[in-house]
């Protein structure tokens, strides 16, 4: 459950470690418990800020945390926006 193909002929793959949907999960978990519902993050803060040196996502792949960003916007817990420098995401 954890390879997925990256293309029709199978001649690639990605061997995940969490599936993105858990990512998400462990990701609005430190949010809830650090009261940043409501907050702008950008996806450097996410995955290399001091806020989340100690976190399990710390120093996910940017393509994971904006796989893992997506299930949680399509949950309406996160939506996913483009700022000035990058890409960023508002938790809800």
């Amino acid at each position: 459950g954890n390879l997925e193909w990256l293309d029709k002929n199978k001649t690639s793959f990605l061997i995940m470690w969490r599936r993105p949907e858990e990512w998400g999960r462990l990701i609005y978990q430190w949010v809830s418990k650090n009261g940043f519902t409501n907050s702008v993050f950008t996806l450097y803060e996410l995955a290399s800020g001091d806020d989340t040196e100690n976190e399990e996502f710390h120093g996910l792949d940017e393509t994971m945390l904006l796989r893992a960003l997506q299930a949680l916007q399509q949950e309406h817990k996160a939506e996913i926006i483009t700022l000035d420098d990058g890409r960023g995401v508002k938790f809800f």
